[in-house]
């Protein structure tokens, strides 16, 4: 999808007669502020910080933000041609974790004026997290596979010459208690099977999987997305030592590359399927709605034409309390939402641009829309007058 060279950003259009009524969360990718947003595209909250940034954020009920961040610097510019995406020092390892894409490098909480209130270090945790009702949290770390794990993937390719890592990586699910301590942990290389989850012969064989979220449903199971195989599943946790069980997966060729599985309350499974290196198609993203006990599946929402709607990476979508859906098109910071007939009702592109790789970019990985009277909001001030300076700044008021 292209853009005109003037584009406008922040609010775009709003219906407000079908739209659904909320405070918007969202942060730029490697950003040093999150921001709440009204529905008329103005930040009446900020978060911010020095020392790191943000990649993806949420609202906790108690009001505190819990955010996965990343190292201060941004990654290093993209390289052309036949050389590797890696830094490499001759004689040394690559530099894997600052070069894989979603990177963060801990876990912070927090409270609404932006003290922090717990913290949480660990250098290959990536993309995404899910606080749990007991208080525990659950996220993404990239982990070194065996040599008979590596071995048995298939697919993925390399540039002739290309430096590599010296293992190729895999993805664990872990859990840590409030403390920071690990409680559980989860092998996804040991419980997918290599001829189920295919690497797309267009990525490279760096990684196997590339987990891009993680989410406990309601029976305890661990719904994920892996974007490098266009696989989405439900793996159970291990009941001894073992890897865990995989209860079901979806994937090529009906989604590719996709981001953001989400559980539902109809028991359904929501899904951003960006649509990059479709089998026999062009590119193109869609929304869907999965249900996995048949596998049947809805288009909630695609382009018209269909390749007017699109972002090969990053991107999430979430429903909102009366049907309609919330979009983030990541690539392009565009959110907006959708009703029950597809039509946008509300529309917002983003004008927080930061360095991606070398270039200035408005990327944004996903949004949260909250209503007014949810719990960590209550109570709250919310008003758009207290950040006018900031507003004016990102050309959000006049």
């Amino acid at each position: 999808m292209g853009w005109p060279i003037h584009r406008p950003t922040g609010l775009t259009h709003h219906n407000p007669a079908r739209s659904c009524k909320g405070y918007t969360l969202v942060c730029g990718t490697n950003s040093n502020d999150a921001v709440l947003i009204d529905m008329q595209g103005r930040v009446v909250h900020r978060w911010h910080i020095d020392d790191r940034r943000f990649f993806t954020v949420e609202l906790l009920p108690n009001g505190n933000l819990l955010a996965l961040v990343a190292p201060e610097h941004p990654p290093a510019p993209r390289t052309s041609g036949s050389e590797s995406r890696f830094a490499v020092d001759p004689g040394g390892p690559p530099e894997i974790f600052n070069m894989l894409g979603g990177r963060g490098n801990g876990l912070r909480e927090l409270d609404w004026d932006g003290n922090i209130v717990w913290e949480y270090d660990n250098p290959g945790i990536h993309h995404d997290f899910h606080r749990l009702d007991n208080g525990h949290t659950v996220t993404l770390e990239w982990v070194e596979m065996t040599k008979d794990i590596e071995e048995a993937v298939i697919g993925g390719g390399r540039q002739p010459e290309q430096p590599m890592p010296p293992n190729m990586m895999g993805d664990d699910i872990i859990e840590i208690d409030a403390e920071g301590a690990e409680v559980s942990r989860i092998n996804l290389w040991r419980v997918l099977k290599p001829e189920d989850a295919i690497i797309c012969p267009l990525e490279n064989t760096w990684e196997w999987t590339h987990v891009n979220s993680i989410e406990q449903i309601p029976d305890g199971g661990l719904l994920f997305s892996a974007r490098n195989v266009s696989t989405i599943g439900i793996v159970d946790p291990p009941e001894d030592d073992g890897p865990g069980t995989l209860r079901w997966r979806f994937g090529q060729p009906e989604i590719s590359h996709q981001h953001h599985a989400s559980w539902q309350d109809d028991s359904r499974v929501l899904v951003y399927d960006n649509g990059m290196h479709r089998l026999q198609d062009l590119a193109y993203s869609r929304i869907l709605s999965i249900d996995p006990e048949t596998d049947e599946f809805d288009v909630v929402f695609q382009g018209d034409p269909r390749e007017q709607f699109f972002s090969a990476h990053i991107s999430g979508v979430a429903r909102l309390p009366n049907d309609n859906h919330l979009v983030t098109e990541g690539a392009a910071g565009r959110l907006f939402e959708v009703d029950s007939q597809g039509t946008v009702v509300w529309e917002w592109v983003s004008p927080f641009q930061m360095k991606q790789r070398g270039d200035l970019a408005n990327w944004v990985f996903r949004a949260w829309r909250y209503d007014a009277d949810y719990s960590g909001l209550a109570g709250r001030e919310l008003n758009a007058d207290r950040h006018v300076d900031f507003n004016r700044l990102h050309g959000l008021v006049e």
